[in-house]
């Protein structure tokens, strides 16, 4: 099973939601909420750094929450319906039907219109998502719990990706499902550096190499310079009244051979 670890948030001013994913978990967590109350009361808490560092896995996580005494902390968790196999197929089609889709997911970014594309819902609806806390409060959710979702949502808009991992999968095993993009891909096996599979890596190759890689790779050498022109050699002009054909052809010789010489100049860098 997969798991991911985050540090605790430190004690500091209210966030608003920036991005459609955490915009999304709030709706759902205020939609989960029988009374507004703990959920103001999870904010403060939340804001005022009182969750511990939290841990993701697929469809669960996890942290402690204290009142402001860390020594009574308490066990809280937020559980989320995993996505069906299909919609993880859609996704994984709709993701290959979009280079830029895949170079946005190796940069650490979750393309706002994947999910409309493959019409698959990520963020959970207020039934999907199901809290949990050693508390003795009987509220749904408890502020304890509210303040854990309400980092859930900073965490989204640091690190969307983190999302694919809550509804059952992360992005590697994303990658890795989707079907190549059509079109010349160089037979890359083995993984990258930072662990996403090679043939997911090189399907990007399509739209150009990625940033990163571009930047890592050592400069070869520069092309050879062009061959140079072949001689000029005029077809033969028909005489024409008033027209000096001998004349004519001069001029069309001293035109050819300044634009060969002008061609064979490098053009001056940019700025």
């Amino acid at each position: 099973m997969n798991a991911r670890g985050f540090p605790a948030f430190p004690p500091g001013p209210a966030r608003r939601a920036r991005s459609p994913w955490a915009a999304g978990w709030l709706a759902a967590l205020t939609g989960t909420a029988l009374d507004p109350q703990p959920l103001r009361r999870g904010r403060r808490h939340a804001v005022r750094g009182h969750v511990g560092p939290i841990t993701i896995s697929p469809g669960r996580i996890a942290a402690t929450v204290h009142d402001g005494d860390p020594e009574q902390s308490h066990h809280s968790v937020l559980r989320v319906d995993p996505l069906p196999e299909a919609d993880w197929e859609r996704l994984a089609a709709a993701l290959a039907a979009r280079s830029g889709h895949l170079a946005a997911l190796l940069a650490g970014q979750l393309p706002a219109d994947l999910a409309e594309t493959a019409g698959v819902r990520l963020a959970p609806e207020p039934g999907q998502l199901l809290p949990e806390c050693d508390c003795p409060d009987w509220d749904h959710p408890c502020r304890h719990a509210a303040a854990l979702g309400h980092q859930v949502a900073w965490l989204l808009d640091a690190e969307p990706l983190v999302l694919l991992l809550i509804r059952g999968r992360d992005h590697r095993q994303l990658l890795a499902t989707a079907p190549a993009i059509p079109g010349p891909v160089p037979a890359t096996t083995g993984s990258t550096p930072d662990g996403t599979p090679a043939r997911a890596q090189a399907a990007v190759a399509g739209d150009g190499t990625p940033a990163g890689p571009a930047y890592a790779t050592t400069p070869g050498p520069l092309p050879r310079p062009p061959d140079a022109p072949a001689p000029v050699v005029l077809p033969p002009l028909p005489p024409g009244p008033g027209v000096d054909v001998a004349v004519l052809r001069e001029r069309i010789r001293l035109a050819a051979e300044r634009a060969a010489a002008l061609l064979a100049v490098p053009p001056p860098p940019p700025g």
